[in-house]
């Protein structure tokens, strides 16, 4: 029984190493897609996958922008794709010592770690010239490193180079220099392509805005601001009819302008009824008979003629 144990014990470590033979390359991409087209793929992680040259890796993760081959027992970079857009690779601890002229291809690569690999002279890193983007590259734990003179070198084949093992021309730590944006996006990975749109904008704006003044008219932005101006006015108008289409909306000027109607309403069927009255007694004293006739056109009158009558004689026997 306890021979089976140990017979256990000692398979394990053998299993897991052979487990990790099998994830080659190849099997470890297909992994990583996870059923995605690879014209999808924008980051690959292939760390500790096992293979001595590129296998796999196609020109098809064309928008491919981060790669990482850490560990993974490269003597070479045959079989490597061209990736336009590749702005990170990663490629420590492997046992790289040349054919780095394979990387030409990759024309917006910015940052390349080659640390702790076999890279032994300056000659080797010739062909990096042709890597008119790189700003940091890091050779740490190559016997190059141990040359006369090493960073002037290569600083001095490499002139765009901002970092060299993550250290400036002036000695200070990429963390303690002054980057500007655009290297800060470099150096995270970032694209371009948002820069250009943005610049693209600003031009077109500034063209137009130059054209409206060239010509006496107005520019982009000012049409921009009367656009705002007119749906302003637009909104406005349209308020003020809905507030005249709902009952509820009616206000005090409302309220005491009805009030005013009627009282002048009532006002002039007071002076009809007083000028009514004036005109009957003018008809009775200035004109008898004509006072006979409309009360005869008016029993009514006539009887309220009589009434007043009446009530003058009454007066003048008291």
């Amino acid at each position: 029984m306890g021979g089976r144990g140990e017979n256990t014990s000692e398979a394990s470590p053998s299993s897991n190493q052979n487990l990790s033979v099998v994830i080659n390359m190849e099997k470890r991409i297909e992994l990583e897609k996870r059923r995605r087209p690879s014209s999808q793929i924008e980051e690959l992680n292939l760390d500790n996958c096992r293979s001595t040259t590129i296998e796999g890796l196609t020109d098809e993760f064309l928008n491919l922008r981060s790669l990482s081959l850490i560990s993974v027992g490269l003597t070479s970079l045959k079989g490597f794709p061209k990736l336009p857009k590749l702005r990170k690779l990663e490629l420590s601890d492997n046992r790289i010592s040349g054919g780095l002229q394979i990387l030409k291809e990759c024309e917006k690569l910015t940052v390349l770690n080659l640390s702790n690999n076999k890279i032994k002279d300056f000659e080797t890193l010739e062909p990096l010239k042709e890597l008119k983007s790189l700003k940091s590259l890091d050779l740490f734990r190559n016997e190059v490193t141990e040359g006369e003179n090493y960073r002037e070198k290569v600083f001095a084949l490499l002139p765009e180079l901002t970092y060299l093992d993550s250290i400036d021309r002036n000695g200070k730590d990429a963390e303690e220099s002054d980057l500007d944006d655009e290297e800060i996006k470099e150096m995270n990975g970032k694209g371009e392509e948002e820069d250009e749109d943005e610049e693209s904008e600003e031009d077109e704006n500034e063209d137009g805005n130059e054209e409206g003044k060239q010509t006496g008219g107005v520019g982009k932005e000012d049409l921009d601001d009367e656009d705002v101006e007119e749906e302003e006015e637009i909104d406005e108008e349209e308020d003020e009819d809905d507030d005249g289409d709902d009952p509820s909306a009616i206000g005090l000027k409302d309220i005491y302008r009805d009030y005013e109607k009627e009282s002048d309403d009532e006002d002039f069927d007071e002076e009809a009824i007083s000028d009514d009255e004036d005109d009957d007694e003018d008809i009775d004293e200035d004109d008898p008979e004509a006072a006979s006739n409309w009360k005869a056109a008016d029993p009514n009158e006539g009887r309220r003629g009589t009434k007043r009558q009446h009530e003058d004689d009454e007066e003048e026997s008291d």
